[in-house]
This record gives structure tokens, sequence and C-alpha cells, in this order.
């Protein structure tokens, strides 16, 4: 399994388990940190005229792939498809291996990089620079929790620019999925928008299970809705409920009931 597989695979069964904690994480760290720069990879770019450094330092992606997010979105430009690639194993590094010193040098100066990004510390809602800026709200939920300003900007700047065109479904799923991770108390005033659509989706809608992808993506999603409503005390008894599939119908629901 490569590591962009790796981590697409442990991320869902994160999310999927409601868990910060992986039985095998020790192992995938170690994949990661073997894999730094390993592949046949992009040229590492100068900062542009700006002084911006808006790709990877150390988790390059293959020359010419454009790998797809957590969610299944196929990134149209590279600002997005290597972001997500580094800024990903990082988070899970940050996560399972945050006391080794080549991961806390990582992630400084991946933090130092992204205040140099127009999509990682400034107003921007172009193309997917959008998405790329979401990339960056969950890589701070893990890498640095205590820059509340940073992490409040990368919320703001998704409410500034959410409407201003129609884009995919993958954008708000993905915000949600921040949602889920970030501490309730930031949390809270977001969720608080969303909260009757999401307990609508877990209480009266299912998803087929046609497809492949349906199967891989669908219960990674009932199951981001379920962690952000969990976060509600009246909401906890979900805490550690599956979706299933039902006979009936061969979708996937969810039993809200107490």
């Amino acid at each position: 399994m490569t590591s962009y597989e790796l981590m697409i695979q442990t991320n869902h069964d994160l999310i999927k388990s409601g868990s910060n904690e992986h039985p095998q994480g020790r192992a995938i760290s170690k994949q990661f940190l073997s894999d730094r720069n390993a592949s046949p990879a992009i040229q590492r770019q100068a900062p542009d005229k700006n002084g911006r450094k808006m790709y990877p330092m150390f988790y390059i992606p293959p020359v010419g792939e454009k790998l797809k997010t957590v969610l299944g979105q196929t990134p149209k430009t590279r600002i997005l498809s290597a972001n997500l690639y580094e800024l990903e194993i990082l988070r899970l590094l940050c996560l399972f291996a945050p006391e080794r010193d080549e991961v806390k040098q990582m992630t400084a100066e991946t933090l130092k990089r992204l205040k140099t990004t127009c999509f990682g510390f400034q107003d921007d809602g172009i193309g997917e620079c959008f998405d790329a800026s979401l990339i960056v709200l969950r890589f701070l939920a893990a890498a640095a929790p205590e820059e509340t300003d940073w992490i409040k900007s990368r919320i703001d700047n998704y409410n500034r620019h959410r409407s201003e065109k129609k884009r995919p479904w993958f954008s708000e799923w993905y915000y949600w999925l921040c949602l889920s991770e970030l501490p309730f108390p930031i949390a809270l005033p977001e969720l608080e928008k969303y909260k009757a659509e999401m307990c609508c989706w877990l209480t009266e809608k299912s998803c087929v299970m046609n497809s492949e992808t349906d199967r891989r993506i669908h219960p990674v999603i009932f199951c981001i809705l379920r962690n952000a409503l969990s976060k509600y005390p009246e909401y906890a008894y979900i805490k550690n409920r599956q979706p299933y599939v039902k006979e009936e119908d061969g979708r996937l629901h969810f039993d809200m009931s107490r």
C-alpha cells in the first residue's frame, strides 16, 4: 500500500471509529516517515515573487497525479492535490507520533510555509484555493490547536466565500468533517447552523450502496455527521453507533433512536 492509499484508508478508519487513535498508529507513522519524498516527484519550488511557498516540502506527490481528497474529490489543480497529500499525512503524524523530533520539525516548517500562502493565511476564495483552505483548517486542528485566531480565520474564509458560486458537495462535507474534529467551543457556533440539517440526514435519509465508491464513501459521510452531533450532550449516546445497511432496501441508514 502506498503512503497515499494508507493515508486515505487511515482517515476513513479514524472517521468511522470516531477516534484519533489507531491500533496500527506506530506502523503507519513508520511508513510515512520512511516515505518522505521517496517517490518520483515534482521539483520543490522556490517562493514566488510574492514570497509565497505554495507547494509541499516533505511529501511531494508523483509527477502528473491529481490525488483525490479524503472524500473522493478529484482536484483540478496541483495547489489542492499536492497540499492535501502533504497536509493529510502530516496531520496523521501529529496524531500518532507528536513526540518525534522529525515530526515536530516538519510541522513547524509547514506551519511557517502555510503562513506565506493565500489559501493558508489570507482571504482567498478563488478556485481550489477555497478547498485548500479547508485542508489547512483540518491540519491546524491537529497540528496547532492553540492557534485559535488562525483556525477562526479559515472558518471565516469558508463563510465569506462558500456562497459566491455553485460548488460541488465535497467542500461542504469536508467543512463538516473539520467541525466534527475541532474543539467543541470553537465548532459550536458553526455546528448550530447545520445541526438541523445533520439531524435530518441521520433520521430521514439514506444512501445507496451500489458501487465500490458508494460503499467506501457513504459510511464515512454518515460517520462525519455522527461525530459532529455527538459533541452535543443530548446526542452523546450515538457516539459509538455505526451506520448499517437495511436488508429491505439495501441502502445505508443510521439509527438515532434512544
